[in-house]
């Protein structure tokens, strides 16, 4: 019986899908601070309940955002050892899922706060919430630009971008809400606003947690069949049989497959790795394949698990 461990790229070169916009994310931490910072003096000075509000949602999110920067850090740093064979790389992905939970909270929040409101809308000063706003959602657009492309890459900078997405889309309510009061006087633009950003964020939080959690419960990744995969691994010249097939995600972009290969007879071991490793990084993109190729006549040992 033979077998083979065969990967695209070196542990040197193994980095998460994350990792790569690390810097991005911290800008976009040091934006939110601003915000944060002007939000809240600007809000305490003119007892605004709208900025104050706001403000403990953009500290929400900053944290979030944070906390996915340091869990990219954490998990960079740890390499592995003989206690951790993956490193921590998954705790990126435990961040994503306290994002989730924190959105959920802050979504949940603002909208019981909003409902509220309704009864007996506060008098909100228009001009310097409309002027904070607008000074809040050009930050917000630049953090949003600067992650938009990682989050089509990383699970935990997805997180991250819904928060300052969440943010962007507050302001843009915030601001909204000051310039109804400051025109027109209208009251319950406030608890308005405050619904439809409530509405907004409880979806994004929920598919992100359930992304999240599919990871942590070792699902299959999303978009890969395990039928199909099987099946082509069987078709193989060499291969007469797949079994013990599992496919999981570390973190984002860092996949890895495990399978028993059976072999027909006369089969060659080395073609029929190469020929697996091949498929699976071509096919499905999953460079890191560990593969144990076995003769006609070995069998397996039943797991009961």
């Amino acid at each position: 019986m033979g077998q083979g461990h065969g990967h695209g790229m070196s542990a040197e070169q193994a980095v998460s899908a994350g990792s790569r916009h690390l810097r991005r994310l911290w800008i976009a931490v040091g934006l939110g601070l601003v915000t944060f910072v002007l939000q809240l003096i600007v809000g305490l000075a003119t007892s605004s309940l709208a900025l104050l509000a706001d403000s403990a949602h953009v500290f929400t999110d900053v944290f979030g955002v944070a906390l996915a920067a340091v869990a990219i850090v954490v998990a960079r740093r740890s390499g592995r050892g003989r206690g951790r064979t993956f490193g921590l790389y998954r705790s990126e992905v435990l961040a994503a899922l306290v994002n989730a939970v924190l959105l959920f909270g802050v979504a949940g929040w603002v909208l019981y706060e909003a409902i509220g409101r309704f009864g007996a809308p506060p008098e909100v000063p228009g001009l310097p919430v409309t002027i904070v706003a607008a000074v809040g959602l050009v930050m917000n657009v630049a953090a949003f630009l600067l992650l938009r492309d990682g989050a089509k890459e990383s699970l935990n900078v997805r997180g991250a971008y819904l928060e300052v997405m969440a943010d962007m889309i507050g302001s843009i309510g915030v601001l909204v809400s000051g310039l109804l009061m400051l025109l027109f006087g209208w009251r319950y633009a406030d608890p308005v606003i405050g619904v439809a950003i409530g509405l907004f964020v409880l979806p994004r939080a929920w598919r992100l947690g359930r992304s999240a959690l599919r990871i942590l419960f070792q699902h299959a990744p999303e978009g890969v069949d395990v039928t199909q995969m099987t099946s082509d691994l069987t078709k193989l010249p060499g291969v007469s049989e797949v079994h013990d097939l599992h496919v999981w995600t570390l973190t984002s972009g860092m996949e890895v497959v495990s399978a028993h290969l059976t072999m027909v007879d006369g089969a060659d071991q080395a073609d029929v790795l190469v020929a697996a490793q091949g498929l699976l990084s071509q096919s499905y993109h999953i460079e890191h394949a560990t593969l144990q190729v076995e003769q006609p006549s070995a069998k397996c040992r039943e797991l009961s698990w």
